[in-house]
């Protein structure tokens, strides 16, 4: 095992190199160096970063899922050549439209990129003109109609073309609201059972008034079906992250839908210029580990990953149970992260208490995430490796035992 002193007496064993200087002043060159000598490089350990294990989920704030060996050796291989990134992108789209069936697709810097891009593609079709202007809207369609249940915390991705959001919340205000300035209707895929018009009939209030529908189904995988649900329901554009249950590259994303909405998303996008995706870069690395991740994702065995997600929640469901006045159950939520999670709760339990509880778990060792919705502890399992729901249930038992000694 490597000690610090181990590893000083390595480094002074090195010519010394200028570079970036890391913790304890060791300069940075060096101490990859050193630790090249003994094995992999541990750059968090340098840098002062702790991991943990994720009993939280895919959050972007936790740096989401694992990309596979097989994602990787994609990204890999596509950094030792060079391609036109337009003629790579078109042709992963390709590719991608066929494992999702639909019209179309492309690969974008992430769901929240996907809805900026779609925006912007259904506003200004191929003219090049309004490219440019975008977000100055002169000469192109202002609104877009959104629920107002379903107003979320990444709309902004979509006001960044300039558009208003006109909130409605039944059939007849949405078919009020629509006008000549309706460029677009907006759902959010994860609020459809507490929106009062459901995706089916919106949809269908879509065609009705010839406006392009958008769907946010960022975190709406698994299942798998709902790669093709949506645009099979008749969504025209539809938005996924690449980074939480498909576990591509966290920074990339789909959007998917109508052949002519995704040109001119495409159009508005990297590596054109000028445009108001130009930020919104997907190099050819992401692109091809986006598509070897999705491969994977479409042909996986889901039945069998429900099995062992289904194992995980028991072994910390029953651990956590066995703490005298502890409740816990499984849960699947509805619609996002449609996968087993642990709810724990506790007689006299309170947020403070919850959130004392995940903060012991982070600072304990190994370091471990999970989250507390108000009073409840939530645990994740769909993105630990094996067998760490087994330290999870013992770290989170201990932690509920000390709570009650405490008490």
């Amino acid at each position: 095992m490597w000690s610090r002193r181990r590893f000083l007496e390595n480094l002074s064993a090195l010519p010394l190199v200028g570079g970036f200087i890391g913790a304890g002043g060791v300069p940075m060159v060096e101490a990859a160096g050193a630790a090249a000598a003994g094995g992999s490089r541990d750059y968090f350990k340098e840098l002062g970063v702790k991991p943990f294990i994720n009993a939280a989920g895919t959050y972007t704030a936790m740096t989401a899922s694992l990309m596979p060996s097989e994602v990787m050796d994609a990204i890999n291989y596509a950094s030792k050549h060079y391609v036109m990134l337009e003629d790579l992108g078109e042709k992963v789209g390709e590719r991608i439209a066929k494992l999702v069936k639909a019209e179309a697709a492309m690969v974008t810097s992430g769901a929240a990129s996907a809805l900026t891009l779609g925006t912007a593609g259904v506003l200004t079709g191929m003219d090049n003109q309004k490219m440019v202007d975008l977000p100055n809207l002169a000469n192109m369609k202002s609104e877009v109609i959104i629920q107002k249940s379903h107003r979320f915390g990444y709309d902004h991705a979509v006001r960044n073309c300039g558009v208003k959001l006109v909130e409605v919340e039944t059939r007849d205000e949405l078919e009020r609201a629509v006008n000549p300035q309706t460029a677009m209707m907006l759902f959010y895929n994860n609020n459809n059972p507490v929106g009062q018009i459901r995706d089916q009939e919106f949809v269908q209030l879509g065609k009705k008034h010839g406006v392009p529908t958008l769907n946010d189904a960022a975190a709406d995988v698994p299942p798998v079906e709902n790669l093709w649900k949506y645009t099979a329901m008749g969504f025209d554009l539809v938005a996924f992250s690449g980074g939480k249950g498909i576990r591509g590259p966290q920074s990339a994303g789909l959007l998917l839908g109508r052949k002519d909405l995704i040109a001119a998303a495409r159009r508005n996008a990297p590596p054109n210029g000028n445009t108001v995706g130009r930020g919104m870069k997907v190099n050819k690395e992401e692109i091809v580990g986006m598509l070897a991740a999705l491969e994977l994702y479409v042909a996986k065995d889901h039945e069998k990953e429900g099995k062992e997600f289904d194992k995980r929640a028991e072994t910390i469901r029953s651990s956590a149970a066995s703490v005298p006045g502890v409740k816990a159950e499984v849960f699947v939520p509805e619609v996002a992260n449609h996968v087993p999670h642990v709810r724990v709760t506790w007689e006299g339990g309170s947020r403070a208490a919850a959130a004392a509880i995940v903060n012991a778990m982070r600072d304990g060792e190994p370091s471990i995430a999970i989250r507390n919705e108000d009073a409840a502890l939530v645990i994740g399992v769909w993105m630990m490796r094996n067998g760490e729901d087994k330290v999870v249930a013992r770290r989170l038992k201990d932690s509920l035992e000390r709570k009650n000694s405490a008490a």
